[in-house]
């Protein structure tokens, strides 16, 4: 198995040894997510855990569908604005990327439960409702694009290390880079490895070499939950649900550098040497495509007719994940095209999320509106990898870089006419590493209108965060790239009962 040493937007994690493990940020990819909903429960910033009572809660706490007196059904396309600023060695960039999806489609069955004659048919188990819903949890469709002038290393130094490390292993980078005259032999014993980039004096480029990172990333998670509520004294809700998930990843990323490399033309003695232009392109393309379950338990309680207390958990996720990777290199130097590669890595493996606890409170004012809140506790360091590999490297780096987070949502709805509702609302998905990551920050505004069977809800969410990522890692010199993302989304529920 080749080790994946994907570089910029997948290097998410801050690396500090001389080379890291490889599905690691994949768990962390692949354990946070943005809840699929409708755009009602969207609108009051994904604060759901108590509310009940909305499609949303088939997949969020499922003892809300026990609020359901009737069967309903709804759907939610989703239209996505991704723009991404970077900044590299003092250059900007900005890239955007739009996409439609379906974010949500959901129906809930009402059951009234049979009492005995005679009996006060406001007590007791009065309903067990069921639900079934679509929801896409997670959307990677995204450009990121950085460059600038590095005046301190090279790309080169990482192929390198790479070298040092394989002594030029068959389809290393660093043999395909001492294939392309990128790096050289030095020392008496002729078996360590340094850049060409660099010439002499050791380390000094006074004019440096241009790099150029260019990714391209498409596909999502989604997940299909099962789910059934029950109704106790219109008091106590209890709720159950599966949940089945899919995965679809893909990303193509090029990184170009262009420079002046001291190649060694004759061995002598003496060495000689010329200075050479050099376009050195390093492309990666990884394909991963899963499929997972969870389960999930919650329940409300109404301790007045004005609140209601709820809380969920959420088992970890199970995913059977098959990942492709392809890498190869090619250079142009002194007129010559060098081609290494492409060599294909295909794997398989296991990953475990972490699980998730959830609690919140809403309060209601009458036929006004209501006020929603709650919190959510998970671990990103309890994330685990498995499969028919040594999986040690990348556990430890899952518990060494990431962390627990809290992720926290409030909002609101006022009923500014009979059939006409405005909503508003904030969440914060806690920072899932240790280093160079940020909170995501959402905040959202809709509007709602109800007439008798049917209604139309919209929203717009604006997504804000922050990360700092790393072309290559070559120590405590590694070059960083700040990357500030914005998501700006338009969802749109349309739904009726039956």
């Amino acid at each position: 198995m080749k080790p994946k040493y994907l570089l910029t937007v997948a290097a998410i994690v801050a690396v500090t040894q001389a080379s890291f493990a490889q599905y690691s940020q994949d768990a962390l990819r692949f354990s946070t997510f943005q809840s699929g909903s409708t755009a009602r429960i969207k609108g009051v910033g994904n604060a759901q855990t108590a509310l009940g009572g909305d499609l949303s809660s088939i997949s969020g706490n499922p003892a809300g569908i026990g609020f359901f007196t009737h069967s309903e059904m709804s759907i939610t396309p989703e239209f996505d604005g991704s723009k991404v600023k970077s900044t590299y060695y003092g250059q900007g960039n900005n890239t955007s990327k739009s996409n439609l999806n379906l974010n949500n489609i959901a129906a809930v069955f009402y059951s009234q439960l049979n009492t005995p004659k005679g009996a006060d048919k406001t007590k007791g188990w009065l309903s067990l409702n069921f639900g079934v819903a679509y929801d896409r949890t997670n959307n990677y469709y995204e450009d990121i694009r950085y460059s600038g002038t590095n005046k301190s290393n090279s790309i080169t130094d990482y192929y390198a290390n790479d070298a040092n490390a394989n002594q030029l292993a068959n389809g290393s980078l660093g043999a395909w880079a001492y294939d392309q005259n990128l790096i050289d032999q030095y020392g008496s014993a002729g078996n360590q490895y340094r850049s060409n980039a660099t010439y002499p004096p050791p380390g000094v480029n006074p004019n440096g070499v241009t790099q150029l990172s260019n990714a391209i990333r498409t596909g999502g998670q989604s997940e299909l939950s099962l789910s059934m509520g029950a109704n106790y004294s219109n008091q106590f809700y209890l709720g159950f649900s599966v949940g089945i998930t899919n995965l679809r990843y893909n990303t193509t990323n090029t990184f170009t550098e262009s420079g002046l490399a001291s190649v060694i033309t004759a061995i002598g003695p003496p060495i000689v040497t010329a200075n050479q232009n050099y376009t050195n392109v390093y492309t990666q393309d990884q394909e991963t495509k899963g499929t997972g379950f969870n389960l999930k338990a919650g329940f409300i309680y109404k301790p007045t007719e004005a609140v209601r207390l709820g809380a969920t958990i959420t088992t970890p996720t199970w995913y059977n994940i098959d990942d492709n990777y392809n890498e190869g290199m090619t250079t142009k130097l002194n007129g010559s095209n060098l081609v290494g590669g492409p060599a294909n890595y295909p794997f398989s493996y296991k990953l475990q999320t972490p699980t998730r606890v959830s609690g919140g409170i809403a309060v209601f004012f009458k036929q006004f509106g209501f006020i929603s809140g709650d919190v959510e506790y998970l671990d990103y360091s309890a994330s685990h990898l498995s499969g028919d590999y040594n999986s040690n490297a990348d556990n430890n780096d899952i518990k060494t870089l990431y962390q627990s987070a809290v992720n926290a949502h409030v909002g609101a709805e006022a009923r500014l006419a009979s059939s006409l509702f405005l909503r508003g609302g904030y969440g914060v998905q806690g920072n899932a590493l240790k280093e160079n990551g940020s909170n995501i920050n959402t905040v959202s505004g809709g509007l709602g209108f109800r007439s008798g069977t049917y209604y139309i809800d919209a929203t717009y969410s604006h997504i804000t965060g922050s990360q700092t990522v790393f072309p290559y890692e070559i120590g405590t010199n590694s070059p960083a790239a700040l990357l500030n993302r914005t998501n700006d989304n338009v969802y749109l529920t349309v739904g009726f009962r039956f």
